[in-house]
């Protein structure tokens, strides 16, 4: 099969489109992306069973360019280091608190995949906030069964990010972390809601905002809200 190219849209070109379509339905770009990635890869679904490509070969990952493999490093970086600084000048008596595996899992998200729904500002904050809301919670209520206490706040984290449409994975471990964390993330009880749930992010999405609007056809965020 010939090499095919996906051609990355801007909303004015989305926007045009839609609006030629008799009896023009009004969704947001966000929601005609999500519909057009879905299209492409059924496409080369049935591309693969016409002819006869292994679909583990045409499903693969692309393969990016060098140079936004470094945009991506160096986004995460800076964005790592700005949380650890923040932690540093606000919370110097509290050791890395806001140093959590979770906001290394949004630095992925936000640098690696910036154009992802569930990289948007919305997820990244809403997830996090409501899920250590949950996580904190279920320590406090259900600590004596730890392994009740993780079960629970994790899968009411989730369900409360699909209510509320904020569905951002690493809000699961922020969730998680507030059960079974360390002593430290312990004593912080609520204030675990403030720092790192929402510190942490603001200062990850404050580098994104500029990081990931260098450089032409760039975007980020692609919705706010």
């Amino acid at each position: 099969m010939a090499d095919t190219l996906e051609i990355e849209l801007d909303d004015e070109d989305i926007l045009l489109a839609m609006q030629s379509v008799p009896d023009y339905l009004d969704i947001t770009t966000s929601d005609f992306r999500i519909v057009y990635h879905a299209a492409y890869r059924h496409g080369l679904r049935h591309a693969a069973r016409t002819e006869a490509m292994p679909l583990a070969r045409v499903l693969e990952p692309p393969r990016l360019a060098l140079s936004e493999i470094a945009r991506s490093w160096a986004g995460a970086f800076v964005g790592m280091a700005a949380v650890a600084g923040v932690n540093r000048l606000l919370f110097p008596h509290i050791a890395a608190a806001m140093m959590i595996g979770s906001i290394g899992a949004t630095a992925a998200l936000v640098f690696g995949a910036m154009r992802s729904p569930l990289a948007q500002p919305r997820n990244v904050l809403g997830g996090h906030v409501l899920s250590a809301l949950v996580g904190v919670t279920c320590a406090q209520l259900l600590g004596g069964q730890p392994w009740l206490a993780g079960a629970v706040a994790v899968a009411s984290a989730i369900a409360l990010m699909h209510l509320t449409r904020t569905l951002h994975p690493p809000g699961g471990a922020t969730a998680l972390i507030a059960v079974m964390g360390s002593a430290d993330i312990h004593r912080l009880g609520y204030f675990y809601i403030l720092a790192p749930a929402t510190i942490g992010p603001l200062a990850m999405l404050a580098v994104a905002l500029v990081l990931n609007n260098l450089g032409a056809g760039r975007r980020y965020p692609e919705v706010w809200i």
